[in-house]
C-alpha cells in the first residue's frame, strides 16, 4: 500500500505526518496516509541550538479561517482542500487547520464523507485504532464513493501495520464494489508481503497491460504498487516504473523517496541528489539526499548534515519524534550510530511494518552486532513467508 513520505520537523503536537496520496478514479478520491508509530518521547534533552535559531523557514500561506463551514459539504470541501495543499507543498501545517476546523464540529453531525476525512487526520496522527473506528461503519452501513475511501483507507492502515489477514478483507471488499487496478494492487501487496511476491508482480502487470482504458490516475496507482513489487523482488523494473509516476506527477514524495532510496541501495548517489535537489525541508529526502552527499564527498554535505542534526534535536526536545524511520537512518547511515538508530528502529517497527521499516530494523541490529534483538523480527517474517531482496541476508 502506498507510503507516503515523511514532512520536515514542525512543532506542531500531531508531529511530523506522512503525505497523502490522492487519487481520482470514478469519483472516488483516494486518500491513503502511512504513519509511524505514536510512542512516549524519549527523556528531556539539552537542545544545540540557541533559543533564536531558525530550524526551518516555512513558506508563507494564507488561510481564510474568519468564516468557519456552515455545513458538512462546505466543511469536507475544505478539509480535503487542506489535505491537498500538505500534500503538494510538504507543509504539516495545512494538516493542524483541517483538524482545528474539524474538532470542534457536532458528533450527531457526522457524515460518512467527515468520518472518512476524520479518519485519515487520526491516521496521519498515528491514532490508527480511532481511525479505524471512523471508517468501520462507513464501510458497514455506508455507499458509494465514501464506502470505497474507507476500504482502501482500511487496507492501507492494516497492510502497513502487518495486520495481512485484515488488509486482504479490506481489499476483497473493494475488489467486489470496485472492481479495477486499485484494487488489484490493493491484493497484489498483500499477497507479496506474505510469500507470493514473484506471482502478486506477475499478475498486477499483466492486469496493468489489459486495462490500457482505466484512468491515469489508476494507472498511476499500479505502477506505483508494480514499482514496489519489483524492488521486493530486486528487479530493475522498478527505476522505470517510479520514473513513469514522477513523470506525470512530480509532487509524489512518497515515490520520489522510494526511488531515492533504491539507488542508494544500488550504490549510485549521483541520481539521488537530482531527486532530491530542492526538498531539503522534507526529512525522508533531505536524509537521503544527505545520505548521497556523504558518499559522494559533496561540499555541502556537512551544512546539510547540521541542519538535520538541529532539525532532530529540536523534535526530540520538544517530545515530537513521531517519525522515527527517519531519524533512525539518519543514525544510522550518516551519523554512524547503529546502536542508537536500533533504539528508534525498534520503536518504530512496532506498529510500522513496512519493508523499509524492516529492513532499517535488520541494518541496524547487525550494525550494532546486536541480531538477537532482531529474532522476534525475523520469526514474524517467517511466520508471514515475507522475503525481500531489500533485506540483508535476504533473497526473493
Amino acid at each position: 500500500m502506498r507510503k507516503p513520505t515523511a514532512i520536515c520537523s514542525i512543532s506542531k503536537r500531531w508531529g511530523r505526518w506522512r503525505v497523502v496520496r490522492h487519487r481520482l478514479s470514478a469519483g472516488l478520491i483516494l486518500m491513503v496516509l502511512s504513519t509511524e508509530p505514536a510512542v512516549a518521547g524519549p527523556s528531556p534533552i539539552h537542545p544545540d541550538f540557541a533559543d533564536t535559531a531558525i530550524l526551518a523557514q516555512l513558506p508563507n500561506v494564507r488561510v481564510d479561517t474568519a468564516q468557519p463551514p456552515s455545513s458538512p459539504e462546505a466543511l469536507a470541501r475544505q478539509v480535503r482542500d487542506y489535505i491537498q495543499q500538505a500534500r503538494s507543498t510538504g507543509d504539516p501545517r495545512f494538516i493542524g487547520y483541517a483538524e482545528g476546523i474539524l474538532s470542534p464540529w457536532p458528533e450527531n453531525r457526522m457524515t460518512d464523507e467527515l468520518r472518512v476525512l476524520r479518519a485519515t487526520l487520526y491516521q496521519s496522527q498515528h491514532k490508527f485504532d480511532k481511525a479505524r473506528t471512523d471508517l468501520r461503519p462507513v464501510i458497514q452501513q455506508g455507499h458509494g464513493p465514501q464506502r470505497l475511501q474507507a476500504l482502501l483507507t482500511l487496507a492501507n492502515v492494516q497492510t502497513v501495520q502487518g495486520r495481512y489477514d485484515q488488509a486482504r478483507t479490506a481489499c476483497q471488499q473493494l475488489q467486489q464494489a470496485m472492481p479495477g487496478l486499485i484494487a488489484q494492487s490493493c491484493l497484489a501487496l498483500v499477497d507479496a508481503r506474505t510469500g507470493q511476491a514473484s506471482e502478486a508482480y506477475e499478475k498486477l502487470l499483466a492486469g496493468y497491460r489489459q486495462a490500457r482504458g482505466a484512468a491515469t490516475a489508476e494507472q498511476l496507482w499500479a505502477l506505483g504498487t508494480l514499482g514496489d513489487l519489483a524492488a521486493q523482488l530486486d528487479n530493475d523494473k522498478a527505476e522505470q516504473y517510479w520514473r513513469e509516476v514522477l513523470l506525470s506527477n512530480p509532487d509524489d514524495l512518497y515515490i520520489r523517496a522510494e526511488l531515492a532510496d533504491w539507488y542508494l541501495q544500488h550504490h549510485r548517489a549521483q541520481p539521488v541528489l537530482a531527486l532530491t535537489r530542492g526538498y531539503e525541508k522534507v526529512d525522508s529526502l533531505a536524509v537521503l539526499r544527505a545520505i548521497a552527499m556523504r558518499r559522494l564527498d559533496h561540499p555541502d554535505a556537512a551544512s546539510l548534515v547540521q541542519r538535520l542534526r538541529e532539525r532532530f534535536s529540536e523534535a526530540r526536545w520538544r517530545g515530537s519524534m513521531l517519525h522515527k524511520r527517519d531519524y533512525a537512518r539518519f543514525q544510522l547511515h550518516v551519523e554512524n550510530n547503529p546502536e542508537l538508530a536500533l533504539e528508534f528502529a525498534l520503536a518504530n517497527w512496532k506498529t510500522q511494518r513496512e519493508p523499509p521499516d524492516t529492513r532499517l530494523l535488520l541494518l541496524a541490529a547487525r550494525d550494532a552486532g546486536q541480531t538477537e534483538r532482531s529474532r522476534p523480527v525475523r520469526q514474524w517474517l517467517a511466520r508471514h513467508h515475507q522475503t525481500d531482496a531489500r533485506y540483508p541476508g535476504d533473497t526473493p
